[in-house]
């Protein structure tokens, strides 16, 4: 029987503390059990493996960054809008540096389907159709600004900018603005 209280959704959100906490790698059912001191086995009545709650805290966390960027992107457009999705993406994962981890756990191409990183690939055409560019540029160009966005962050999140100049700010400024400028002047494909 189901202990009372406990439910998928609170052990989810309860995981992506974790994840927050100590890194999503840690994140397990066993944690999770010692976190409510409960049994393992209780909390299999609501997950079925810390894969299925990686899982799910992932869908969770790409929900929440989703919808934290169709606010941000509200009435905005060109390099407006590229700032808005960058900053989106770099204070989540500041501020949720676990579920910002779960968020590129790899998914099966059904649930990917499913989830809400449709929606962060269809902000990121919105914003790309603002420069004008059209396929096969414009997946070309929305590989380009997640490989940026998550390499920018994960190199910052790992303290990879902690001990040069200039302030990790100021080249995250400049960085965005190079890429507008190169948004703007995307090379056309003689082809």
């Amino acid at each position: 029987m189901a202990r009372a209280g406990l439910t998928a959704e609170r052990l989810v959100r309860a995981g992506a503390e974790l994840a927050d906490e100590q890194g999503f790698d840690q994140v397990t059912v066993s944690a999770l059990a010692r976190r409510f001191d409960v049994r393992v086995a209780s909390l299999y009545w609501h997950l079925d493996s810390s894969e299925g709650l990686k899982i799910r805290i992932a869908l969770l966390a790409l929900e929440e960054m989703a919808d934290l960027a169709a606010s941000a992107l509200a009435g905005r457009a060109g390099k407006d809008a590229l700032t808005a999705l960058a900053n989106v993406y770099r204070d989540y994962a500041r501020e949720h540096p676990g579920r910002y981890a779960a968020a590129q756990h790899r998914l099966d191409p059904h649930t990917a389907a499913g989830s809400a990183g449709v929606r962060h690939a269809e902000f990121t055409r919105a914003i790309l159709r603002g420069y004008d560019l059209t396929e096969p540029d414009q997946t070309h160009a929305v590989r380009l600004l997640g490989s940026f966005f998550r390499g920018y962050v994960s190199l910052e999140a790992g303290g990879g900018f902690d001990h040069s100049s200039p302030d990790p700010q100021q080249t995250w400024e400049r960085l965005l603005d190079a890429l507008d400028a190169l948004l703007r002047n995307w090379p056309r494909n003689p082809r």
